[in-house]
């Protein structure tokens, strides 16, 4: 009987699976990343930054004395007109790695292409899948009100205040550094509802950009507006930095301003999520952010194209984490999670978690245990990682209805950090990207000793906001 009953419910598994896929609209297409060799026939020079470069982004990156190059300057227009033809879709590029992506449904007239005496070198990311899991619909309905139980009394923290006491955030917010000043960038999946949830009203929330095209996030239909929103994924990250219910929750950095970026496509896995991610990055730059939150993180991909050995976790050798290296270079700090891999049989970070130059940051319960799901380090070349860690096992955190929940992730722990650094640089405006990210690490509880579990420890962000010298 016990049989019977486990093989009905195996079965039963395998229909609701089946039932979940549906056909993907739309021709089936492929995407290239093209590297190119130079950047000769631009009409932009490093003479004249201000039209390539917002006024924020180059005052950001003269206030930490740090000059243009070769990265800086856009693709070239000469050779992008070289990939306009007939069939072929230019849906992105990166300057900062010299690229160009783009999607066609001839397969071999993209492979031709990688023979254009401009470029170096070519490969394919994306394959559009026969199937994709079929979509939720979103639920707008959005909760005014608290439940009375999730409310202390006479504290504005409220239920929010260990995972920040924790982190020394407390005191540095009743210093009066709130993140007022500070831009920062959500790079995310969605942001149900971020705009209609009361404990958003008061954030300084700048803008919504989705970096995934139209034709790879709905392909064959209207372009969907609604892509950015579908999931909650971000608004409960945003919410961590953001949120201002007092007696109830407060994020890290409540009085920053926020740009919600777009760069995760939630129906596939593949390498061109890498690619989004680059140009995310490069227009968090443009938009002249300060610190930039990413909750993801990639190691395999669909059908195993372009998944990751362990070797390779070196900070060199994924496109997401060349990029994700060159952030503090143009003077933004990157806080990217370590991953959630921990109890599986990969259990190592992922990329761009494996970057140099970046706060990778890692998940432990409220006793300070490590999560047995936080991903563990060191990068492939010995480098300390995760850096720090923080409470997220679990996150006190609000849903996309606006609800108070309590959820476990990196993802979590990542933006408590996050918010944490912006409030951190308002107290110290003259420190620089990198000599934050060290003062961050310095202030760690293992910073003597650090491990492959824990990295540098738990960050102690009032004592590092007290600290004079490197």
């Amino acid at each position: 009987m016990t049989r019977i009953f486990c093989i009905i419910m195996l079965l039963s598994a395998a229909l609701a699976a089946s039932a979940a896929k549906v056909k993907r609209p739309g021709p089936k297409t492929y995407a290239y990343r093209y590297q190119l060799v130079d950047k000769q026939g631009s009409p932009y020079s490093l003479d004249k930054p201000h039209r390539f470069l917002s006024r924020k982004s180059l005052e950001r990156r003269q206030r930490q004395g740090l000059s243009l190059d070769s990265t800086d300057l856009p693709v070239s227009r000469h050779y992008l007109r070289q990939f306009e033809t007939e069939g072929i879709e230019v849906i992105g590029t990166s300057r900062w790695q010299n690229t160009v992506l783009a999607l066609s449904a001839d397969s071999l007239a993209l492979a031709r292409l990688a023979q254009l005496p401009c470029v170096a070198g070519a490969r394919c990311v994306f394959v559009a899948p026969d199937s994709i899991e079929k979509q939720e619909n979103i639920r707008w309905t959005v909760h005014d009100n608290f439940n009375k139980w999730d409310s202390v009394k006479n504290d504005p923290l409220g239920m929010a205040r260990p995972q920040l006491e924790m982190l020394g955030g407390d005191r540095l917010h009743e210093a009066g550094y709130r993140g007022r000043g500070m831009t920062i960038a959500i790079l995310d999946g969605g942001f149900q509802n971020y705009d209609r949830i009361p404990a958003f009203r008061a954030t300084r929330i700048l803008g919504l950009r989705d970096l995934v095209p139209a034709s790879i996030s709905t392909p064959g239909k209207t372009p969907d507006a609604d892509a950015a929103r579908r999931i909650d994924h971000g608004t409960k990250v945003l919410s961590a930095m953001a949120a201002q219910a007092p007696e109830v929750v407060m994020g890290s950095a409540p009085e920053a301003a926020y740009w919600l970026l777009r760069c995760e496509e939630p129906s596939f896995e593949q390498p061109i999520e890498e690619d989004f991610w680059a140009m995310a990055a490069e227009m968090a730059d443009s938009l002249g952010v300060d610190v930039i939150n990413s909750s993801l993180g990639y190691y395999t991909f669909d059908d195993d194209r372009g998944s990751y050995r362990l070797q390779e976790l070196d900070g060199r050798t994924a496109h997401i984490s060349r990029e994700a290296a060159l952030l503090a270079r143009k003077g933004i700090v990157l806080c990217n999670s370590a991953g959630n891999s921990g109890m599986g049989q990969w259990k190592k970070i992922g990329v761009p978690a494996d970057a140099p130059d970046i706060l990778t940051i890692g998940a432990i319960t409220p006793d300070r245990r490590l999560a047995s799901f936080s991903s563990v380090g060191p990068s492939q070349d010995g480098r300390v990682k995760p850096d720090v860690v923080a409470q997220g096992a679990p996150a006190v955190l609000i849903s996309g209805r606006g609800t108070l929940v309590r959820d476990m992730g990196t993802s979590f722990s990542t933006p408590i950090v996050c918010g944490l650094t912006a409030c951190l640089w308002q107290a110290l405006p003259t420190k620089t990207a990198l000599e934050i990210i060290n003062l961050v690490r310095r202030s760690a509880s293992d910073y003597a000793e650090p491990t492959n579990i824990f990295g540098y420890g738990v960050p102690d962000f009032s004592k590092a906001s007290m600290t004079t010298d490197l």
